[in-house]
């Protein structure tokens, strides 16, 4: 074993040879079912070299530099997926009477509920039109857009509002 050890030193000292991988582990994402896992795989993996390991609602994505791994996860955060650790994104603090949510991942009426009840949790918002499959949907009430932004959060989801 350590003379294994000493000729991979010994190459990589020799050809100037370096190995470095970049890890962010995301927690708290919407993953409830296999679509949602093949959703934030192949958010991930559209980045060349990109990888992950998915538990539950942890996601662990590695890609060959921290540039990659950023562009993973905005990749991720693109296809209406959210965790913690990623960026959050700004959102403007103001009342509103409604709002469109755009690029949420709602692949099944597990999505939908999860969404139904990151609404519930937004002071003001009192109904919504999500559905499965649905590509944007709308919440109407009286409400703060940045709390509808962080109740998404919260569950796991990410979308653009309007």
């Amino acid at each position: 074993m350590k003379s294994i050890t000493l000729l991979t030193a010994a190459i990589i000292m020799t050809t100037g040879l370096t190995v470095s991988a970049e890890t962010i582990t995301l927690k708290g994402l919407h993953n409830c079912c296999k679509s949602c896992e093949k959703g934030i795989t192949a958010a991930i993996t559209k980045v060349e070299g990109a990888t992950v390991v998915i538990t539950k609602d942890v996601a662990a994505i590695t890609a060959k530099s921290k540039a990659d791994a950023d562009k993973a996860v905005e990749s991720l955060l693109a296809a209406g997926y959210f965790g913690e650790g990623a960026p959050v994104g700004t959102v403007e603090d103001k009342k509103v009477k409604s709002a469109t949510v755009t690029g949420t991942h709602l692949c099944c009426g597990k999505c939908v509920t999860g969404i139904d009840d990151a609404i519930k949790t937004v002071a003001g918002a009192t109904k919504h039109t999500a559905e499965k499959n649905a590509k944007s949907f709308t919440v109407e009430g009286d409400f703060n857009l940045k709390d509808l932004h962080a109740a998404l959060n919260k569950a796991g989801y990410n979308g653009k509002l309007e």
